[in-house]
């Protein structure tokens, strides 16, 4: 890069978990950051699952260099040892983290699109000398146009669910039930979301740690006074086997196993019904209004009042469709990660240390991080991300020896996946289960045995 694009901002897109660290690190680093968030306050996106709480404990959930910049300000950690919920996470250290970091951060700024100036995406004529162009639309509707010298996506994929659909598209009729359907898990704290599923019967479609936080929810709600006849009828693509219900007691973040096996309570004790290898083709309505979901095998289940979706994420590429982007064709996740997080591929959701090059594209100076960078790859921790981040902090720093010096433990899970699809049938024998003994694992080169981030594919097995 030339002197002036030098002294251009890094724009970070995403006022998350992710982009606040990415912006610390910089800040460690000596390079500015500008971090945009379209909301209208950091931890936008955690804020809208402030309920729920997070399987990881505070201990997992400070990045470094966030917490160095923090200490500056007479801010406390809280007990590395508790569970925050999203809530939580958000207020105590989200916001404290981005008002650290004052005017670095932009609220209410949603970036539209991102370019090199003057070049679209077929030219290459000195385009890496040109900077990156933003562009943002303000919350009151202004458009503003920005100069960067690196863009660090950490803008997530919280808004932009998968459907219902088997086939990755939405449904047939799915978009005319929203208003029974939700993808998010709901907050049956709140009165009115109380009412909308208390006494009522709620499919839930998905297998993984969402749909057990919303099958357990339903149960405890069956149990209440005020929900008398609550019944969840909770919607597999696959079948039940060892390793649906997750790690259990093997799963080394224990609030992880704890959800997976609150799961298979709730369907133990009869609050939910299962129903497997089931792919939703369409969503019928009834004549009493209530949904129908029909299969692709043309199964035809008993009408429903509310649907709650928790099939994953996709990320939202539009806003870069003028970057040259090197994404993998089935995880739109970055070439060089792909690989080492394809769910079709890796035994007990293998993670392997990666950071600047395997986040890097053809446009130098373009990283997604964070859950985006993991396209639809369905697991992910948030001290993945501030690995990711402090990596590509280091190599726009220049610091190519500690931006290569990637060293990231992750926890296992205890329950081993296989190289299968998802909605493959189970082959695996046994209870899913090869880590009897829960152990902490040191990420190595690709020879060493993998850590699970969340749950895992069915058949296979693991290796040691």
């Amino acid at each position: 890069m030339n002197a002036p694009t030098t002294e251009l901002p890094v724009v970070v897109i995403g006022a998350g978990p992710a982009g606040l660290a990415a912006a610390a690190h910089l800040v460690d680093q000596d390079i500015e950051p500008l971090v945009l968030e379209t909301g209208a306050r950091a931890g936008a996106a955690v804020r809208e699952w402030a309920h729920v709480r997070l399987f990881s404990t505070w201990g997992e959930l400070v990045d470094p260099a966030a917490e160095k910049l923090l200490t500056l300000t007479g801010w406390t950690r809280p007990d590395p040892a508790a569970y925050p919920s999203g809530g939580d996470w958000a207020d105590l250290y989200l916001q404290p983290l981005a008002d650290a970091l004052g005017e670095l951060v932009r609220t209410g700024a949603t970036v539209t699109g991102v370019s090199r100036a003057g070049r679209d995406r077929i030219v290459d004529a000195d385009r890496e000398q040109q900077p990156f162009v933003v562009h943002i639309t303000c919350a009151d509707g202004r458009e503003e146009r920005l100069l960067a010298r690196a863009v660090i996506d950490a803008s997530g994929t919280w808004a932009t669910p998968s459907p219902a659909g088997g086939s990755g598209l939405p449904a047939l009729g799915e978009k005319a039930a929203s208003d029974r359907i939700t993808y998010r898990v709901p907050d049956l704290k709140e009165p009115a979301v109380r009412a909308r599923y208390a006494g009522r019967r709620t499919a839930v479609i998905g297998s993984g740690a969402s749909a057990f936080t919303a099958l357990a929810h339903l149960a405890d709600l069956a149990t209440a006074d005020d929900g008398a006849g609550t019944k969840g009828v909770w919607v597999l693509r696959r079948g039940i086997s060892g390793s649906t219900f997750g790690g259990g007691e093997a799963d080394q973040l224990p609030a992880r196993g704890a959800l997976g096996l609150a799961a298979e309570a709730a369907v133990e004790e009869g609050h939910a019904d299962a129903v497997t290898g089931f792919r939703t083709e369409a969503v019928e309505r009834a004549d009493d209004g209530r949904l129908i979901l029909v299969g692709e095998d043309g199964r035809r289940l008993d009408p429903v009042d509310e649907v709650i979706v928790l099939t994953g994420f996709r990320p939202d590429l539009t806003f870069l469709d003028e970057l040259r982007l090197g994404l993998d064709e089935r995880l739109q996740a970055p070439v060089g990660l792909a690989p080492l997080i394809d769910p079709n591929q890796h035994s007990c959701g293998t993670v392997y240390p990666h950071g600047h090059r395997e986040l890097s594209h053809p446009e130098p100076g373009v990283y997604l991080v964070g859950m985006k960078s993991y396209g639809r790859a369905p697991t992910f921790l948030a001290m993945t991300g501030y690995e990711q981040v402090r990596s590509v902090a280091a190599a726009l720093a220049g610091d190519l020896d500690a931006a290569d010096r990637v060293e990231l433990t992750l926890p296992e899970t205890g329950v081993c996946g296989g190289a299968s699809l998802f909605d493959a049938p189970d082959t695996q024998e046994g209870d899913g289960c090869c880590a009897p003994t829960p152990q902490l694992v040191q990420l190595g080169a690709p020879a060493a045995a993998g850590a699970v981030t969340g749950e895992a594919p069915a058949g296979g097995c693991c290796s040691s």
